[in-house]
């Protein structure tokens, strides 16, 4: 049973979905858009919100967090000098998805994940 077990699996081992994670987070600060499936993206989620939270603070601790997450220095100074001040006033929330469509090759259902203008 798994009980007060939060969190999905995502069929991979715990190290590859911390890994996966932080690639798609880092692609989400980059590029400000990303195309994945609906429980990655749930899963995703969780994860931007703490970054920009850590962001809001703008500290040296909650640098070094978040490079912890991130895998590239250019999305972590995009992630405190753009994304963490447009959202000083925003209690949670940053991220929204929409969906999108069923990938081609298993019909997984696809959205469009994005930050909240």
């Amino acid at each position: 049973m798994r009980h007060q077990v939060s969190g999905r699996k995502l069929g991979r081992p715990s190290d590859h979905k911390k890994a996966m994670m932080g690639n798609l987070v880092t692609s989400l600060v980059i590029n400000g858009r990303i195309v994945t499936t609906v429980t990655r993206a749930k899963e995703l989620r969780k994860v931007a919100d703490r970054l920009i939270t850590l962001g809001k603070r703008a500290d040296l601790t909650s640098r070094r967090r978040a490079m912890r997450v991130l895998t590239s220095r250019d999305a972590l100074e995009k992630l405190f000098v753009d994304l963490a001040p447009r959202y000083s006033n925003r209690n949670g929330g940053y991220t929204r998805f929409v969906r999108y469509s069923n990938r081609k090759g298993d019909g997984a259902p696809t959205v469009i994940m994005e930050w909240v203008e």
